[in-house]
């Protein structure tokens, strides 16, 4: 059993796949979220709706006792415009490739510091993720897709910031139209008489 972080969602809905199925042919497998799971995807990834959510993938074996998930996906989302807080539609389309091996394989090449700490190269290619028993869930690598392709702050095209207060053009020309306090030493140098 593992363990899971207290503040982990649990996903919207689920497709496992048993790696099995995999290990001799690729399989092919349309994925496609209906209803409620688009529901409960719009709260999971904290979007007002998602109305359309679906991927083409292919399944493949992967060094011997591992799977490799690539494929397409797409989905229709609605989110508020942080201007105007008017509904903004947005299509999202994302490539996905993920690599999954059984959690204690012998495959898994740990790149560790002189700490022991675990060293990425974000520019590398990404290390294959651990499964759990003979099931990997393909909607998690969907879901994930879809959440990192989302615009924390969408805007509506044209739409802008209303202009800070203290920037107006009226204030603007009023403070030029200030005399300086500098002005009245002006006067006083050279227009005295003796």
């Amino acid at each position: 059993m593992s363990e899971k972080n207290a503040n982990e969602k649990p996903l919207p809905f689920s497709r496992p796949f048993p790696v099995a199925r995999a290990a001799a042919v690729p399989f092919e497998m349309r994925l496609e979220a209906k209803g409620q799971e688009l529901d409960r995807l719009a709260d999971f990834l904290d979007v007002d709706a998602v109305t359309a959510l679906e991927g083409d993938l292919r399944i493949t074996p992967w060094r011997r006792e591992g799977v490799r998930v690539r494929g397409d996906v797409k989905a229709r989302i609605v989110q508020s415009c942080v201007v105007t807080l008017e509904p903004i539609e947005t299509d999202l389309a994302e490539t996905v490739d993920a690599t999954y091996l059984p959690e204690h394989s012998r495959q898994f090449k740990r790149k560790l510091n002189e700490e022991g700490e675990l060293l990425v190269d974000p520019e590398g290619p990404d290390d294959p993720e651990p499964f759990v028993g003979s099931e990997i869930d393909i909607a998690a690598v969907v879901i994930e897709a879809i959440g990192l392709a989302i615009d924390p702050y969408p805007r509506k095209p044209g739409a802008e910031l209303p202009p800070e207060p203290g920037t107006d053009e009226e204030e603007e020309s009023a403070e030029a139209e200030r005399e300086s306090p500098f002005a009245a030493l002006k006067d006083w140098k050279g227009g005295g008489s003796r």
